[in-house]
């Protein structure tokens, strides 16, 4: 009989529902603790969630004290460095939500602790176990587009902002690049094979989010809402990356890799106001290229899974643990992504092109 995999789950908030409803169903998985700073939700969460075996804890640190395999992050963006560098010290595995922390340095400290500790830390992408993703970065890989030279990612809502937590900078870190553009660069780099980023010139704004006329809680936001880069990554590559939780437009476009042999357009699944950004699964992929000197253009099947994909990513992480794996999503390839989101606050505020400087 497979071992039970005994699991913690520090925050209680929306995303930590998710966690626990994907660990649920899982017949060698008992959730044993939830710890959440503020008096009374950890064990509100675990009589909703009937938990029968949880613990209650407000101090994340009471939690790892106990015998358990790994742990969910589902804590605010500015709580995750914490609570993610104190898990893996106290030899957790981890499974921290997105974006992986605020800062650039604190993703370090967290791969830094990882590896010291020798346990993983895997972070929330879930759009990775949509099969489409993996053909996605089948063909990319496969040679057909010969040498790839440049993307163009991201995505944008008409309308799409959240609030909360997620637009004060001190809590989030960033907005509407950290809440959904983190997803358009995991595609776009996944696909490529996590090439190192170089440089950054970027553009930011927030003027939906500031306004009263279209945000309920513009006097607290001080995050984008809009952001455009230029990035040059390893390998002679560009990358044109652009996110937006509001706007007067329809569509940002879909994501294209330019190849000197052939070229990939992919669009996301979705239609309305808030769809239109790589946070759920694609809608068509086509393939341009040419034929005895004729221009092909041969649409890619869409493969029709029927897959939790939130659920996916937590069994996923479990697997690993009791298969003793690597991270599913390893926060060293990660902390690339969260590079070039500090790459495009640090160019937007300077209004010029900046330099990203990993150890």
């Amino acid at each position: 009989m497979a071992r039970t995999i005994r699991i913690g789950i520090i925050g209680s908030g929306g995303i930590a529902r998710a966690h626990a409803s994907a660990y649920k169903k899982m017949p060698h998985v008992e959730i044993v603790a939830v710890a959440d700073s503020l008096a009374g939700r950890a064990q509100a969460f675990i009589e909703q969630e009937e938990l029968i075996h949880a613990t209650a804890f407000e101090d994340h640190r009471k939690l790892l004290e106990l015998d358990i395999d790994g742990v969910s992050i589902c804590t605010p963006n500015f709580a995750h460095h914490e609570t993610s560098v104190n898990a893996l010290n106290a030899g957790k595995h981890v499974l921290v939500e997105k974006p992986m922390s605020v800062t650039l340095q604190q993703s370090i400290d967290m791969v830094q602790a990882a590896e010291r500790s020798g346990k993983m830390l895997t972070v929330g992408f879930q759009p990775r176990y949509d099969p489409n993703m993996s053909l996605i970065q089948d063909i990319v890989q496969s040679g057909k587009l010969g040498n790839v030279y440049f993307i163009e990612t991201g995505g944008g809502r008409r309308r799409g902002m959240p609030g909360g937590t997620f637009i004060r900078q001190e809590l989030a870190g960033a907005g509407a690049m950290a809440d959904i553009g983190c997803y358009s660069l995991d595609m776009a780099l996944n696909a490529l094979g996590y090439p190192k980023p170089l440089t950054v010139s970027a553009y930011t704004s927030n003027h939906f989010g500031t306004n009263p006329k279209y945000h309920r809680e513009s006097a607290n936001f001080d995050v984008e809402d809009f952001g455009v880069a230029m990035v040059r990554l390893e390998g002679d590559i560009v990358l044109n990356y652009k996110i937006s939780w509001a706007m007067h437009m329809d569509t940002l476009g879909a994501t294209m890799f330019l190849g000197t042999d052939g070229g990939l357009k992919v669009t996301p699944a979705g239609t309305g106001p808030w769809s239109g950004v790589w946070d759920g699964s694609v809608g068509s992929m086509t393939l341009y290229h040419d034929v005895a000197n004729q221009h092909i253009e041969s649409t890619i099947p869409v493969i029709q899974h029927g897959l939790n994909l939130f659920d996916e990513k937590v069994k996923d992480f479990v697997a690993a643990i009791a298969d003793n794996r690597p991270a599913p999503i390893p926060g060293a390839e990660i902390l690339y992504n969260q590079a070039i989101i500090d790459g495009v606050l640090r160019s937007a505020a300077s209004k010029r092109e900046v330099t990203i400087e990993l150890p």
